[in-house]
């Protein structure tokens, strides 16, 4: 990769880690990212930008670049939230919060954008604005959706919409990027069966959910696509159950009550509204015919990451100009991830930089984010601001 970033040196990316790995000692789960918001402003005003807003959509955190003259508005994005996961991690800096920790190196996301937040502070856009955003809750899809929908985001009116996610199992350095789908559409579906208990002697007098459930989580299952189905396919459909509970660990007590899970993916949100239609309809008609009472619920809400052709091309003529291989790889994915929102009021593309073939899966308890892909990340994007001001 070639050096085109001199305005941050050694010394930069030095602090930047240590930052990061602060980050990662008091990581925040979602929608409580107070102190992690406090650390990313203290930062920002160090940078002078021309605007900083807090609080957006929760405790999220932008903050503006501005040329003072026309031009595009850029939108770079992060996120603040860590994991209900223990950090079992070798390294002196893990995680001090117990249950909790950066496992989706969200860490080093900020350290990248911080990175950007240097970089513009020392040369604003030649035309146009950047903003940085630091956005809440991203684990639990409810972060983007809120920051879009908070009136101050109107304010912004972001062109373009940019982000990095770093991905283990793609070689060091490489990027993916797709036209299209990115990632699937994902929403978890939470469904109470609520029948009468009796006594274990005589279970005929009451009204058990057991023949419900048990007919349920197969015909759920079967609505997935068959085992081998590329996500690429627009008719791609998984339904995985992920928690099933019935009465009590008693022995004289005939259950009257459960409990299913299940998570729903899809690679439009059209195919995920009729995923949707059809486990609520399936589970009204199975809970009537038992006789049982039904309700439904539903949490961590993701809509689909689809890549903007205009925006992929950008991230494309970026990634040539500075030498980093890309390719589409593996994509669309079946995981999810909330940025999709953004591009409702913005071309967004969203990249998967490799972070190497050996380090653990995300999520995984001892995943860290190897620093040295912090100056890799930031390259990207301060060559991504670089093709949009060379369009017109």
């Amino acid at each position: 990769m070639r050096n085109d970033f001199p305005s941050l040196t050694n010394t930069d990316f030095a602090e930047l880690t240590e930052w990061r790995r602060n980050l990662h000692r008091h990581p925040e789960l979602s929608g409580e990212e107070e102190r992690t918001a406090a650390t990313v402003v203290a930062m920002l005003r160090e940078t002078l930008p021309d605007r900083i807003v807090t609080k957006i959509g929760g405790y999220g955190v932008a903050a503006i670049y501005d040329s003072g003259k026309p031009g595009r508005r850029v939108l770079l994005r992060c996120e603040l939230d860590g994991l209900p996961i223990e950090d079992i991690a070798d390294i002196p800096y893990r995680s001090n919060v117990p249950g909790k920790g950066h496992q989706c190196g969200h860490d080093g996301h900020m350290a990248m954008i911080a990175a950007m937040a240097r970089l513009l502070g020392r040369k604003r856009p030649e035309k146009g604005a950047v903003i940085l955003m630091f956005q809440p809750a991203e684990e639990n899809g409810s972060g983007a959706r809120k920051v879009v929908e908070d009136a101050v985001f109107a304010e912004l009116k972001p062109d373009f919409a940019f982000a990095i996610h770093n991905m283990p199992g793609i070689p060091f350095g490489q990027v993916r990027i797709v036209d299209g789908p990115v990632c699937c559409a994902s929403s978890g579906v939470m469904l109470e069966l609520v029948g009468r208990t009796a006594h274990a002697s005589q279970p005929e007098t009451g009204v058990s959910p057991m023949s419900a459930i048990a007919r349920l989580m197969p015909e759920f299952a079967a609505m997935s696509s068959p085992i081998g189905t590329s996500t690429s396919n627009p008719d791609f459909a998984l339904v995985t159950v992920t928690h099933a509970d019935m009465g009590a660990p008693v022995f004289g007590v005939a259950p009257g009550e459960a409990k299913l899970f299940a998570t729903l993916r899809s690679l439009t949100d059209n195919g995920m509204a009729a995923l949707i239609d059809k486990v609520e309809a399936l589970a009204r008609t199975v809970t009537q015919e038992n006789g049982l009472k039904l309700e439904i619920g539903y949490t961590d809400i993701f809509v689909t990451c689809h890549n903007h052709p205009d925006a992929a091309s950008i991230v494309r003529t970026a990634l040539d100009r500075i030498g980093v291989v890309h390719g589409p790889g593996m994509l669309p994915l079946r995981g999810s991830e909330d940025f999709g929102y953004f591009g409702r009021g913005a071309k967004m593309a969203l990249m998967l930089l490799g972070s190497g073939e050996t380090l653990p899966a995300l999520h995984n308890p001892d995943f860290d984010f190897p620093d040295d892909l912090i100056p890799v990340g930031s390259q990207i994007y301060a060559a991504i601001l670089q093709a949009v001001e060379a369009i017109d």
